[in-house]
Parts: C-alpha cells; sequence; structure tokens
C-alpha cells in the first residue's frame, strides 16, 4: 500500500493539522502528502512545502484553484491500493463523515471507524456511553435551569457539544457568563455541567498488532492561566504538561483503567486518548479524543515517548492495523 498523509480539513482546526502533519511525514518521509481544503478539495503537496513553512496553505491554494473534491480523491487512492494517515482534527475529519466515506469505498486509514468516530465527537452521547462502559462522567445541567444550577454550584462550564480542541469554552464564574453561554446555545448545541475542581489529566490508549491494547502513562496538566482552553493549549508557553503525570500510583492506575474502560465503551480502535479531572471525589471523565494531536509537542506522542514506544514504530502499527481493517 502506497502512505498517504491527509492533512488540512475544513474546520478551523486545520492549521493544527499542519504541525501534525509535519511530525507525521518526517517519520514516514517517504509518504505522498494531501491537503483538504476548506472548499472541500484534494491538492498534492511536495514535502518542502510541508517542512519548510509553518502556515503554508492557506495561502497557497486559493478558492478555485487546482485540486479534486475530496470523493474523488478517496476513490483515486481506492485505485492506487492507498492508505490514509490521518492528520486530522475536529469537525468532518472526526465527527466520523470522512471515515463513513473510506469505509464505503475500501480504503484504509488510521483511526478509529465512522461510528466510534460520531458516538465520542458528540460530547453527550458519548458521556453516556462512557458511564454505561463503568467511568464518572459530570452531571448534565439544562440550558433552562442553568440559573438555578449556578445558584446550586457556584461554578460552572459550558462547551460545544459537538467540536474540539477546546473551542468554545465559556467558565460561568459570574451571572454575566451566564448571558454568554445563552447567546452561544443560539448558534449551537451546548453542553453545559459543574465545574469540577481538581488536576486536568489525560490518558491514551493503544491498540497493538499483536491485539493487545495499553493504556499508556497518564499526563498531569498544569494550565498557564488557570483554564485549559484552546489558547492553554496551543498559545501559552506557561501551560506545563508533566509526563508521567505525578499521581499515587492508585490514581495512575485508576486513570489507566478509565481510559481504557472508555476505549472500549466507544468500540475505538488503534489509538484514542479520554481527558479527566482528578478531584478529591475520584477520576471525573471528560471527553475521548479519537483523533489526538500529533504534533511534536502534543500529549499523545509524550504519553508514547513515556512508555518507550518510538513515534515511527506507532505509526507503522496504525498503518499494519488500517490495512487488517479495510473492507473490500
Amino acid at each position: 500500500m502506497r502512505i498517504t498523509i491527509l492533512f488540512g480539513g475544513t474546520n478551523r482546526e486545520r492549521l493544527v493539522s499542519v504541525a501534525s502533519a509535519q511530525a507525521l511525514h518526517q517519520a514516514l518521509p517517504e509518504a505522498d502528502l494531501w491537503w483538504w481544503d476548506v472548499e472541500d478539495k484534494v491538492h498534492v503537496v511536495q514535502s518542502k512545502q510541508l517542512l519548510e513553512h509553518a502556515r503554508p496553505f492557506e495561502d497557497e491554494f486559493k478558492p478555485g484553484t487546482s485540486g479534486i473534491p475530496l470523493a474523488q480523491a478517496l476513490d483515486q487512492a481506492r485505485a492506487e491500493d492507498r492508505v490514509l494517515v490521518l492528520g486530522l482534527h475536529g469537525g468532518r475529519a472526526e465527527n466520523g463523515e470522512l471515515q463513513v466515506m473510506c469505509e464505503a469505498r475500501g480504503v484504509p486509514f488510521t483511526g478509529s471507524g465512522s461510528a466510534s468516530s460520531h458516538l465520542a465527537f458528540d460530547k453527550i452521547a458519548a458521556k453516556h456511553f462512557a458511564a454505561l462502559g463503568g467511568v464518572t462522567p459530570p452531571a448534565n445541567i439544562a440550558l433552562d435551569t442553568i440559573d438555578e444550577a449556578f445558584a446550586e454550584y457556584g461554578r460552572l462550564i459550558a462547551k460545544p457539544a459537538r467540536d474540539g480542541s477546546s473551542y468554545g469554552l465559556i467558565f460561568v464564574n459570574a451571572k454575566q457568563d451566564l448571558v454568554a453561554v445563552r447567546n452561544a446555545a443560539r448558534h449551537e448545541e451546548y453542553v453545559i455541567e459543574p465545574y469540577i475542581a481538581g488536576v486536568e489529566a489525560t490518558c491514551g490508549v493503544l491498540e497493538r498488532t499483536d491485539g493487545s491494547i495499553i493504556s499508556l502513562p497518564p499526563i498531569e496538566i498544569i494550565p498557564g492561566e488557570g483554564n485549559f482552553d484552546y489558547a492553554a493549549k496551543y498559545l501559552l508557553k506557561s501551560t506545563q504538561e508533566i509526563c508521567p503525570g505525578r499521581f499515587s500510583p492508585e490514581i495512575t492506575a485508576a486513570l489507566k483503567a478509565q481510559a481504557m474502560l472508555a476505549h472500549r465503551a466507544m468500540s475505538c480502535t488503534g489509538y484514542s486518548r479520554s481527558d479527566f479531572i482528578v478531584s478529591d471525589r475520584g477520576l471525573v471523565y471528560l471527553e475521548t479524543n479519537t483523533l489526538p494531536g500529533l504534533t511534536k509537542s502534543s500529549l499523545y506522542p509524550k504519553a508514547l515517548k513515556a512508555e518507550g514506544i518510538a513515534f515511527v514504530d506507532f505509526l507503522r502499527g496504525l498503518i499494519e492495523l488500517a490495512g487488517r481493517c479495510v473492507r473490500k
């Protein structure tokens, strides 16, 4: 199979995707590079274009320029026996739409399938399934009871039900923040939860080619300005990500066990990463990512390194698994 790194996408996380693709291509220099643009077209990219620039593609591929529609590109991938290594995040790349298009054509790709991706991307459904699988998510608060909930809990957190990378997070610390939540909820569905105090943690899960599944060392996250939102993840140098996290052996074991439960509850394949709060009442599950970041500074590669797994070996394993799962 010809290895092809697909990156970009039609949503706002396509710029983070460039950094993931750079790391992927450095590990897989023989791979072809396909850029998926905001007009739903795919372009062939040269190695130099990707590796020497931070954000070249928004400027180089103007609307109406060369490229072929995504569906046509996937048909080509099938005809040319390609396996897609997904350096993508959020939106149609993570909600199962791209995956089902690949599955319908028999195109192998890395990561979870369409059903698992769609489930995990929907935070409300994911919380429900994760709870059935044995983990503890925070309570859901209805928008029309947000005033009463704020009076009861004192602090709330609201986030888009279907988005990634902490976009749109609203921390409700005062009554005026309730207005911001109501305004945001006019444009998209929001998940509203009690704010859970504690240490933020994340834990990766990896499926290996021998059929075994392992949890990676949990990571402790200390946001640079108190909240682990988009800016803290990608912009603030003061955010600390400690791997392995400074948790007790009991907490470490619990994080690894619950990440595994969440992975299995959503029938994820290949790899995933689940986020938690380590509170004084125990672990609280937040969400599962089926396409976690793979940049040089991302959390999942840090956990791989702590486990002693080379990044290239991880990718080769995903590619092998993808080839096995393809529907002929």
